[in-house]
């Protein structure tokens, strides 16, 4: 079974309902034909694996020769897949295929311009649970496609207290002190904090990572300069590519950026057919 089979159904089922009425009408069932998928623009590929089980789902009869793979920077007009099979398969599961392979390479490539902007830095790019409901796993998958890192994928995968965590317990030590008297000694507890006091109060408490919230550079550059190493330090909040690079150059370990999954825009592909 593919990775992401159940994925794939759903998007299928939500897109053919009881049918695809205009192709069923129009092309026989014994029909086949040659797709290509071209680049219509530079982008870095990534869901290849997926659009290809798209048509496979539709039909075992479809065969692909693939002309690039995941990662590569391909260029505009560049040739990305071939596919052949039944006619009815290639039209049927051609917009599904397309809005999996276009998302996940948009986000691919977004992420790719954040790591190149941090090149030389020791921050890590990490992505957030600010996903598509339904999508963090493609999702993630294209993020690290890119060259970026996986925040938590679940809230099982690690302890992040939050403002909200916070202030329902009254504040950063009592909620930290509460975590590290129920935490098995091999996880470690991040605390998001807003100002250089928060750090402080974080760090007595027993903080082993801290999230640096909409802080100002200014104010992170700080931060840096009184944890001096003690715990790793994470950025959070209103990061783009005019300022990544700056907050990268603090010294700050991680730097997590929403807008790689909530606002990675498509990239454009096209799908033709073969003739003569």
């Amino acid at each position: 079974m593919f990775l992401y089979d159940d994925l794939i159904r759903k998007a299928l089922d939500e897109d053919l309902g009881t049918g695809d009425l205009t192709t069923d009408l129009v092309i026989p069932a014994d029909v086949r034909a040659e797709a290509y998928m071209i680049a219509k623009e530079a982008f870095v590929l990534a869901g290849l694996d997926v659009a290809c089980h798209v048509f496979s789902m539709h039909s075992p009869e479809v065969s692909f020769s693939r002309r690039a793979e995941d990662g590569d920077a391909v260029r505009k007009n560049d040739l990305i897949l071939e596919v052949e099979g039944p006619l009815r398969a290639l039209l049927s599961g051609e917009r599904v295929a397309l809005n999996f392979l276009q998302h996940l390479s948009g986000i691919a490539t977004m992420t790719r311009r954040f790591v190149q902007a941090v090149e030389g830095t020791r921050a890590r790019i990490l992505d957030t649970r600010k996903t598509l409901p339904g999508l963090r796993g493609v999702e993630k998958y294209a993020v690290r496609v890119g060259g970026g890192w996986n925040h938590r994928g679940t809230l099982s995968e690690g302890i992040l207290l939050k403002d909200n965590h916070i202030s329902a317990c009254g504040g950063i030590r009592p909620a930290t002190e509460k975590l590290k008297e129920a935490t098995p000694h091999l996880l470690r507890i991040e605390v998001e904090v807003r100002n250089l006091e928060e750090v402080t109060e974080a760090l007595e408490a027993g903080a082993d990572m801290l999230l640096l919230d909409n802080m100002t550079i200014e104010e992170i550059r700080k931060a840096v300069v009184l944890v001096q190493g003690r715990v790793p330090l994470e950025v959070s909040g209103g990061v783009d590519l005019a300022s990544v690079r700056e907050i990268a150059l603090t010294g700050v370990d991680f730097i997590s950026v929403g807008r790689l999954t909530h606002s990675a825009p498509a990239a454009d592909i096209s799908m033709l057919l073969k003739h003569g």
